[in-house]
């Protein structure tokens, strides 16, 4: 995995219909709207945000966990408005030692059905392994959130199990999580 690659500067990536970049504070209205709806945090670790102040401080701690190499959260924004920030990714828990790194992301319920989680994981997927060259990718998915599961099942993902009982999950306590990787060798872009 070419590790210092990945943190060398903000991702930026594009395909025909998302481009994938770090946010910023003009898009503080759009990030709230994502961070503030309850339904979303069903099937994610934390809680919704009820004050617009707090989630404008997670912009920056987003950039400073980037400088310190912990996380990376990327803007899931459409290209055809590029202003508009439509969900967040997030790129984490990096093994340098076994080449691994896990996924996540959130797309504004406006947007669901239109396909954008599947390009969104595509594009990452293309770039970790690609050009990180990351072995494994992997996503933990709740057993009950079947939207999820049927993405990463379209983009080539493995289903190796659920993990019963094996993570605590902020504002969730201990959760039930299903287990999806794809390696290098079986990927294809």
């Amino acid at each position: 995995m070419k590790y210092d690659l990945l943190f060398e500067k903000y991702p930026y990536l594009e395909s025909d219909e998302l481009i994938l970049k770090k946010i910023e504070h003009e898009d503080i209205n759009a990030f709230f709207e994502l961070c503030s709806d309850e339904v979303l945090f069903r099937y994610k670790p934390g809680s919704a945000k009820k004050n617009i102040s707090t989630v404008d401080n997670m912009i920056d701690h987003y950039e400073r966990d980037f400088h310190k190499k912990k996380i990376i959260f990327l803007g899931i924004y459409l290209k055809s408005k590029p202003m508009k920030l439509i969900g967040l990714g997030e790129i984490f828990d990096f093994d340098k030692n076994a080449d691994v790194v896990t996924f996540g992301y959130t797309i504004n319920r406006d947007y669901w059905g239109m396909g954008y989680a599947t390009q969104y994981t595509q594009m990452l997927l293309e770039y970790l392994i690609n050009t990180i060259e990351v072995n494994r990718v992997q996503a933990f998915v709740m057993p009950e959130n079947e939207k999820s599961h049927k993405v990463l099942e379209r983009c080539g993902f493995v289903k190796e199990g659920t993990i019963r009982q094996g993570h605590i999950w902020k504002d969730k306590d201990v959760v039930d999580l299903t287990l999806y990787s794809v390696l290098r060798g079986e990927y294809k872009c």
